[in-house]
């Protein structure tokens, strides 16, 4: 059965709505929402069940993680050694359209991980997630919501069509048509953009 489609405002989410949405994280479910880059789908980092779900539906390599989203920077502690470099750094460009490349804790599940004890995270410019991940009280895991072929899928019922099998709900909000997030590596406190994508760093 395909998952079903709730509405929801992106940067005023109703109470109802997010409840109904972490109730899904929490048993182990896989969401898709809209976020400030693509339409992303995700599931709680402690679910091993939601994170092999996700392989499996997005037909990905497990030896190449995912990332995750934290609700703010406070977060990002817990599952990344951060450095003042990094900290600066991030503090200017979050939340945004950035996925930053960090060493990873032991907090971090392996299969989040690169062989390099490495690991992506982003605070998304997007008030839905982050308070999703804020009331669940652990960060989301994340991939972009795209078809077989890899092109990103811009509107819920696109993904429904196409993913709708293998998700427990869809949060719908608009059609997003949105870039990449950009990918930045701190490690060895020096900075290196590793994808240009929608997030611009200033001066």
């Amino acid at each position: 059965m395909a998952a079903p489609i709730l509405e929801v405002d992106m940067e005023h989410p109703s109470p109802r709505h997010l409840q109904r949405a972490v109730e899904v994280l929490e048993r182990g479910g896989l969401l898709a929402y809209p976020t400030d880059t693509y339409y992303g789908l995700g599931c709680d980092l402690s679910s091993k069940k939601g994170i092999e779900r996700l392989y499996q539906l997005k037909g990905r390599d497990k030896k190449k993680p995912l990332s995750f989203l934290c609700p703010d920077l406070s977060d990002v502690a817990k599952y990344a050694h951060v450095s003042n470099f990094a900290y600066r750094t991030m503090k200017g460009l979050t939340p945004g359209a950035f996925t930053f490349i960090m060493e990873a804790t032991r907090l971090v599940p392996d299969l989040m991980m690169s062989k390099q004890k490495q690991v992506g995270i982003r605070v998304p410019d997007a008030p839905l997630v982050r308070e999703l991940a804020r009331l669940l009280g652990r960060p989301l895991v994340t991939t972009s919501a795209t078809n077989t072929e890899g092109v990103p899928l811009t509107d819920a019922k696109d993904i429904k069509a196409e993913l709708g099998h293998g998700l427990d709900l869809i949060l719908d909000g608009g059609v997003t048509l949105n870039e990449p997030s950009t990918v930045i590596s701190l490690i060895g406190d020096t900075l290196e953009i590793l994808r240009q994508g929608k997030g611009r760093l200033g001066d």
